[in-house]
């Protein structure tokens, strides 16, 4: 039986792989209880992919990962914004600017994950992480705002969140330049925890995870 559903993104920006969709797979291939479902990174087909992978899986848990190249740690996203600003075309080309992820939609979704627990239990398992407060304006955060905007319109009783990982030490590697990474491992690793958390916990921990800029 499937109670989380586990997505990663195809690699994008000229990156030889994707560290989200690496990571995925591998707690997938380790648990029984878990799918993974690598999503495209295009404004026009992620959303839909989404769809057909909660439709079809109907998980209790939807956690979507996806590579922030530049962070050190793993972080689990606290809220989504109605807004695209592509910085770079998606994989098909696509640089749509300045656009609603939902037309008409709430100008933001809180994830409904525990967020805070996550951290600390992320921690716990030996893995750098932190709190962010924003997923950014592309593909990524496109992604965590149609999740939440498709959980509280169609499946109220499923939760889900978004969290975003390093760059994996081939990607730094192959760049020839360094740059913050952490290995598919223990970012497989930080994911299992995130999810077993959720799994359990309700109601978040009341502790400070705030930042000043």
């Amino acid at each position: 039986m499937t109670r989380v559903l586990m997505t990663g993104f195809a690699p994008f920006g000229g990156e030889p792989v994707n560290p989200s969709w690496e990571a995925v797979s591998l707690v997938a291939a380790r648990r029984d209880d878990v799918a993974a479902v690598e999503l495209p990174c295009e404004f026009a087909a992620s959303l839909p992919a989404l769809r057909r992978a909660v439709e079809a899986h109907r998980p209790a848990l939807v956690v979507c990962a996806g590579q922030a190249g530049g962070r050190s740690d793993v972080t689990p996203e606290r809220v989504a914004i109605n807004l695209i600003d592509a910085r770079i075309p998606d994989n098909a080309g696509a640089q749509p600017l300045d656009a609603p992820v939902v037309p008409d939609g709430p100008a933001a979704y809180f994830t409904t994950l525990p967020v805070k627990a996550c951290v600390a239990a992320i921690r716990a398992a030996g893995v750098p992480a932190s709190v962010s407060h924003t997923a950014g304006t592309y593909v990524c955060n496109q992604v965590f705002y149609g999740l939440m905007h498709l959980l509280a319109t169609e499946f109220p009783a499923v939760r889900g969140g978004f969290v975003h990982v390093p760059f994996s030490p081939e990607q730094v590697a192959a760049a020839g330049k360094p740059a913050p990474s952490l290995g598919v491992d223990r970012i497989a690793a930080a994911l299992e925890a995130l999810a077993d958390t959720a799994l359990r916990v309700t109601e978040d921990l009341a502790v400070t995870a705030g930042a000043e800029h």
